[in-house]
């Protein structure tokens, strides 16, 4: 008599993958879940387009202080994307200042996309800020 192959002890809901069943049979996973699982949004808040200016403040690697204008494209409560004239790498620590509402955050940079005609589009997860930071209602 043959083996029964073990499954995982826990699964992650909504992990599309397939199992495996001996002899070339697969079950797929993640199909069988209910629907407001397997469409619910995988983000903690809702974003927002919105186009906010700010400055962007950052040491870099060779040390001395970057202080550059930018602005968002997309804005919520953890964070925003935003577009940087210079390039900022991931991990780097920055502080922006939301020039429509005079406040300030700390961020990290946690994403960094591709250069386009206007900036660096660069994801930013906020350390340190207030509900009203972007002055909008998310």
């Amino acid at each position: 008599m043959k083996a029964a192959k073990r499954l995982p002890a826990a699964v992650h809901p909504g992990v599309s993958r397939q199992l495996s069943w001996g002899h070339g049979q697969k079950m797929p996973f993640g199909e069988n879940l209910p629907k407001d699982i397997r469409t619910r949004s995988k983000r903690r808040g809702p974003r927002m387009n919105s186009r906010v200016p700010v400055t962007i403040e950052w040491n870099g690697t060779a040390g001395p202080l970057h202080f550059e204008a930018g602005f968002t494209r997309v804005v919520n409560t953890y964070g925003c994307l935003l577009v940087s004239p210079r390039e900022i790498n991931v991990r780097e620590r920055i502080r922006l200042t939301n020039l429509a509402t005079r406040h300030i955050a700390e961020g990290v940079v946690v994403w960094k996309g591709t250069q386009n005609q206007d900036g660096w589009d660069v994801g930013v997860e906020l350390v340190s800020a207030d509900l009203n930071f972007w002055g909008v209602e998310l």
